[in-house]
């Protein structure tokens, strides 16, 4: 067998996040402006080839690492691959697997383009990516619907990241979809439903050279939900509602409903978190795309935004001059095939 290679979209939570991780609803999309690949080859022993630039650890100067580490972090991927491996051998044991994998061994590597820290869900493609592999390589069947729980538990359960169901459903599903987790809060099974991406309205992305923190956006909000913070609980329960009216409104071709809705999830989002933890530039992203008449909500949980201009050809390009006035990228929003 050769070399495997399997590459994983970035994604964009159109309507209904945060609530994702709060059994709540979603509506998401694959997004084909950013990607990452992970290749698996044959090997005598289980390693991991580290990234020249996001697993740097030799730097010319102390401003060369400087440099590097504000725009890669810290940490680069290949602890994200050790913890998926590891949690895909646990899921081998558990369902009696592991026959399959014995007198096999690989080596990992990656390469990713997806922007660090934009929300826009780096880091669980990179890990769905190499289960993908993982499981071509030992001829594993995981079913569709159990892969979502396997990246999450990577994140949550290895490495301590905070996160939600949207990312990883989308991107195990790819395209465009409808999400609703309700059922998970009583241990019963989230339901996806594929919608076609001609449904959506033409969308831009912006984001930041400098971005926020996504894995650390959740913890007191998370706190008062558990609590029964009544507002808390009721915001959570709002944003769900705009992915369940939003996809009424992609099917009816109410784009003016989407972009009312777009702006009330961001809405709620600011109320529940407060501008000290959405963080000052995120807030000047939405208030620079709002300055033109643009709906516009975080992406994931910042760092970077989506935004619709009802008005049309004229409107965007008044939120690109914008955009680029105010030091911010911007780009047309591709969306990537179902899976």
């Amino acid at each position: 067998m050769g070399v495997i290679t399997k590459r994983v979209h970035a994604r964009v939570g159109l309507l209904g996040n945060p609530s994702d991780g709060y059994f709540g609803k979603a509506i998401a999309f694959s997004l084909a402006n950013f990607s990452c690949e992970v290749s698996l080859k044959p090997s005598h022993a289980v390693s991991f080839q580290p990234h020249p630039e996001h697993d740097k650890e030799a730097f010319s100067s102390l401003e060369d690492l400087s440099c590097t580490c504000a725009k890669y972090g810290y940490t680069g991927g290949v602890h994200l691959l050790k913890a998926t491996c590891k949690k895909f051998f646990d899921y081998c044991r558990s369902h009696e697997l592991l026959e399959r994998i014995e007198g096999k061994q690989f080596s990992l590597s990656y390469d990713t383009h997806i922007p660090r820290q934009l929300g826009l869900s780096g880091s669980s493609a990179l890990i769905y990516a190499a289960v993908q592999a993982l499981i071509e390589y030992y001829g594993v069947d995981i079913p569709k619907q159990d892969r979502p729980a396997l990246v999450l538990a990577v994140e949550q359960e290895e490495l301590g990241i905070n996160a939600g169901w949207m990312d990883r459903v989308i991107q195990v599903w790819g395209g465009l979809c409808y999400m609703d987790f309700a059922g998970l809060s009583s241990g019963g099974q989230l339901k996806c439903i594929p919608l076609d991406p001609q449904l959506l309205p033409p969308l831009d992305l912006l984001w930041a050279d400098s971005p926020s923190e996504s894995g650390k956006v959740h913890s007191k909000v998370r706190q008062r939900w558990t609590e029964g913070d009544p507002e808390v609980v009721q915001c959570m329960q709002q944003a769900a509602k705009c992915a369940e009216d939003g996809r009424m409104a992609l099917q009816d071709g109410d784009w003016p409903k989407i972009a009312h809705l777009m702006n009330a999830n961001f809405d709620l989002r600011r109320k529940m978190f407060g501008d000290a933890v959405i963080g000052e530039v995120n807030i000047k992203m939405v208030e620079v795309a709002r300055s033109v008449g643009a709906a516009c909500k975080f992406a994931g949980s910042g760092g970077a935004v989506v935004a619709f201009c009802p008005l049309g050809v004229e409107q965007r390009r008044s939120l690109q001059q914008a955009a680029t006035n105010n030091g911010f990228h911007i780009a047309p929003v591709e969306v990537a095939p179902e899976q």
